[in-house]
């Protein structure tokens, strides 16, 4: 952290040139990705006042540098425009690096071990919290499961004094212990209702898991709601993003305190990445109140826009709280749940199009992709000049019929890579091949139908990590390079489309394409520079490759240390 310090130190010391044929900074030695069609590929680069000046042959900038210019030498590494998360959460992705995490854990035994580890180190009576198990990914230890989920005994034998909340990795449910539900006052007569679910025994009592909207249950004694813990969970967060190559990040459901927050950083100048925010619908005071506004775009010198809202509609394959069209292949009486009412859906697309407002959809199974497309097509036949930009967060699995109607829409599909890397080998079980192989992950036939993908990793769900997200989109592979020749290979996306989906299209995702997402002239002077040439190395040379430097705005925000 001091050599970040100290390098975005000096080369903000260096000043610039006064002379305005001057660049401050000049990039060469290495190969410079615009993501330009009309220039994608250049030798050198200029930058001036936090914007890029010129691109071109090394002739053509050496003509710029100045005797107070900065150079920036490749040394035959390369550049790209910064990466964007297309989808994440950034409060989330704080709170996940404090936490225990568990998305590596290979049982259920190894999960209570880390838990109980974690609350050895705490005083009695206060929460352990965790994040990221996946029974789908546990050897079989002989552990109680009721309804494809662990059960509460075990976890309460080893942990019996502390309250703990253990978030799947899908971040659709959560195990806790006994001492949690009796906080939360969750016993054999507590029933969530529509959108949720707490799941009970054959003999009607409460196993520790909840589903879905289930978990608000205990949301209430555990998750934070101050601007003062939200800002530095962002803060923890943001650094985190920029050892990552993360520039821009496009905040996935953003709850009051969290904005909030948000705001203060920008006023004191200490909000480190561009944020695209969507409001969270899970608060409708929130939502109502800017929508009797307008939308707030480029604050703080492009460091934060509010003008989108995400709806979560139905819950994740992992959990089987997708909404389907016909029932789990390994569950064949159901068909998950939606947990937001369609109407409302439709109601919050026409309240957008009215004042200006971007609408994103979470929606995972193929029912709730019909069912969103369907009211999303009734909103527009009354707006039918609006360029909304309306988006459906993760389209992961989807009718073969409506794959056409995202780009006769107008509607983008904002998918994560890494989600088919880390749940296909077990998606197929929830499925059955027929339903992956025409509808899941469909990247390509996507691509190839005219809509553009917003890609990125669900953080903290997945870990904030770029390179892996584009080997997953260029290979179809599990990280672990399985199977040879990937899953279903012909919807992978050529390395031009996976280095557009994390750089240009997010920035159409989020109307910044005049200004963001390209390394032209004119545009933001946000950039990565990696060990290596993601576009040129062998693919299973890819997750080798390493972030060496950040820049946001001209200014070094992350240096790899070494």
């Amino acid at each position: 952290m001091k050599q970040l310090i100290l390098a975005a130190t000096l080369l903000s010391l260096i000043g610039c040139d006064t002379t305005p044929n001057h660049a401050d900074t000049v990039v060469l030695g290495g190969p410079i990705y615009t993501v330009n069609d009309s220039q994608p590929f250049v030798e050198a680069l200029a930058a001036q006042d936090g914007r890029v000046l010129e691109v071109g042959s090394l002739t053509q900038i050496e003509a710029l540098i100045g005797p107070n210019t900065a150079i920036i030498d490749l040394n035959g590494r390369a550049m790209y425009p910064g990466f964007v998360e297309g989808h994440g959460h950034l409060a989330g992705l704080g709170k996940a690096l404090v936490t225990v995490d568990l998305s590596s854990a290979e049982s259920y035994q190894e999960v209570i071990a880390r838990v109980a580890a974690a609350a050895s180190q705490q005083p009695p009576g206060s929460w352990v919290m965790g994040w990221g198990w996946h029974q789908s990914k546990w050897s079989n230890d002989g552990s109680d499961y009721v309804g494809g989920f662990p059960t509460h005994g075990a976890l309460t034998a080893a942990v019996p004094n502390h309250p703990v909340d253990l978030r799947h990795a899908s971040g659709h449910a959560t195990l806790v212990n006994q001492m949690a539900m009796d906080l939360a006052g969750i016993d054999h007569q507590t029933d969530y209702g529509i959108g949720g679910e707490v799941v009970k025994d054959s003999n009607g009592e409460p196993t520790g898991v909840l589903n879905e909207n289930a978990t608000y249950l205990v949301d209430a004694f555990t998750a934070s709601s101050t601007a003062v813990q939200a800002s530095e969970d962002i803060i923890r967060a943001s650094e985190h993003a920029l050892a990552n190559g993360i520039t821009s990040f496009h905040d996935a459901g953003t709850l009051s305190h969290e904005l909030e927050a948000m705001m203060a950083l920008g006023d004191s100048g200490q909000l480190a990445i561009r944020v695209y925010s969507m409001l969270s619908s899970s608060q409708p005071e929130l939502v109502e109140s800017w929508l009797l506004r307008e939308p707030a775009v480029g604050l703080y010198d492009n460091h934060l826009s509010v003008r989108s809202i995400k709806i979560h509609a139905d819950g994740a394959l992992g959990s089987r709280g997708a909404w389907l069209l016909r029932a789990y292949t390994d569950a064949p009486e159901v068909f998950g749940m939606p947990t937001y009412p369609m109407d409302g859906v439709e109601a919050l697309a026409l309240a957008g199009l009215e004042r200006g407002f971007q609408v994103n959809v979470h929606a995972i199974g193929d029912r709730t992709n019909q069912e969103t497309l369907n009211r999303f097509e009734r909103a527009l036949r009354q707006f039918p000049e609006i360029d909304h930009r309306f988006r459906i967060e993760h389209a992961q699995h989807l009718h073969p019929d409506d794959i056409k109607r995202f780009a006769e829409l107008g509607v983008i599909p904002s998918m994560q890579a890494i989600h088919m890397s880390s749940d296909r080998p077990w998606a197929i079980d929830r499925l059955g091949i027929e339903r992956i192989e025409s509808g899941a992950y469909m990247w390509s036939d996507l691509i190839d139908s005219g809509a553009i993908i917003v890609n990125g990793t669900d953080v903290p769900i997945e870990p904030i990590n770029p390179i892996a997200n584009f080997y997953a989109a260029v290979t179809r592979q599990t990280l672990a390079g399985q199977p040879e020749g990937g899953y279903e290979a012909g919807q992978r996306m050529t390395r031009d489309e996976a280095l557009k989906s994390m750089t240009f299209w997010p920035a159409v995702g989020a109307f910044e394409e005049g200004f963001k997402g390209q390394l032209s002239k004119g545009y933001l002077f946000d950039a990565v520079i990696l060990s290596n040439d993601i576009m040129t190395v062998d693919s299973d040379e890819i997750l080798n490759v390493q972030i060496e430097q950040t820049i946001v705005a001209g200014q070094t925000r992350y240096l790899k240390e070494g």
